[in-house]
C-alpha cells in the first residue's frame, strides 16, 4: 500500500492526506496531482524567494530513494512525460489545467521491491554558501515559518496554532564534515542546526564558511 510521508510531526501530516495515493499494480506508484497543485498554489501565492515545496518518493521500510525508472502525468485524453532526478524528486509543473482534467502521477520504480510512499519536504532553492549571513538566513526562516503556516490550512494555523510544531531555525547540511565558530551554529558530520535571533534581521555579517552547501530546511523541534 502506498502511504503519504512528510517530515514534520503526525498532526501536520493529516493536512496533507488528501494527495490521495492508491495502486495500479505492484509494481505502479500512483497519486492525484490536484494534491500537487494545491500545494504548489500554496508557494505561489506567497512571496518566496528561497522557500518551496519539494515532492520525494521514499521506500517506506527504508526510507530510501525509490529511484524512478519511468513516470508519467496522465489524463483521460492526454499523456506527458514526468520530469524527476537521480534523488527520485518529482519536479511537477503548477498547471491549472492538469488540475481541471484530474490528472494522476504514474511511476514505476527501478525495484520491483520498493514499497513506496510520498515525502513532502518544506526546502530552500537557489541557496548557497553566497548567502551564508545573518541577515538572508533570517530571511529564510522567516519564509520556511510562513510556509509552513501556510500549508497547514486555516483550521490548525489560525484556530488551533498550538498544534504547530515548533521551529527553532534551519538546518544546513553541507557536502563536508564542518566546525563553525558561532554559538548559533550546532554542527555534527555534515549537518549543523542553525538557531535564529530576531536580531539577524537586516544584519549582513557572514559565516566564513566555504564548504559546499547541498540543502537548507526548517530546524523543527522533535
Amino acid at each position: 500500500m502506498n502511504k503519504l510521508m512528510f517530515s514534520l510531526p503526525r498532526y501536520i501530516i493529516i493536512t496533507f492526506m488528501l494527495l490521495g495515493t492508491f495502486s495500479i499494480n505492484a509494481k505502479e506508484f500512483v497519486v492525484s496531482y490536484d494534491g500537487f497543485y494545491d500545494r504548489l498554489k500554496v508557494v505561489n501565492k506567497g512571496d518566496f524567494q528561497f522557500a518551496q515545496v519539494n515532492f520525494y518518493i521514499t521506500d517506506i521500510a527504508t526510507n530510501d530513494a525509490c529511484l524512478i525508472k519511468t513516470g508519467s502525468i496522465i489524463t483521460e485524453r492526454q499523456e506527458f512525460p514526468l520530469n524527476y532526478t537521480d534523488q527520485a524528486q518529482m519536479l511537477l509543473p503548477f498547471d491549472k489545467q492538469l488540475d481541471s482534467d484530474k490528472a494522476v502521477v504514474v511511476i514505476e520504480p527501478q525495484n520491483d521491491n520498493h514499497d513506496c510512499q510520498l515525502k513532502l519536504q518544506i526546502e530552500a532553492r537557489e541557496f548557497n554558501a553566497s548567502y551564508l549571513n545573518k541577515k538572508h538566513l533570517y530571511q529564510l526562516d522567516q519564509e520556511f515559518d510562513e510556509l509552513l503556516s501556510n500549508l497547514s490550512g486555516f483550521f490548525i494555523s489560525k484556530l488551533m496554532s498550538f498544534l504547530l510544531p515548533e521551529q527553532k531555525g534551519v538546518v544546513l547540511t553541507f557536502a563536508e564534515p564542518i566546525v563553525v565558530a558561532d554559538p548559533a551554529f550546532t554542527c555534527e558530520g555534515v549537518v549543523c542546526h542553525v538557531a535564529i535571533s530576531d536580531e539577524w534581521e537586516g544584519d549582513k555579517t557572514a559565516f566564513n564558511i566555504t564548504a559546499t552547501l547541498v540543502r537548507v530546511t526548517p530546524w523543527i523541534a522533535n
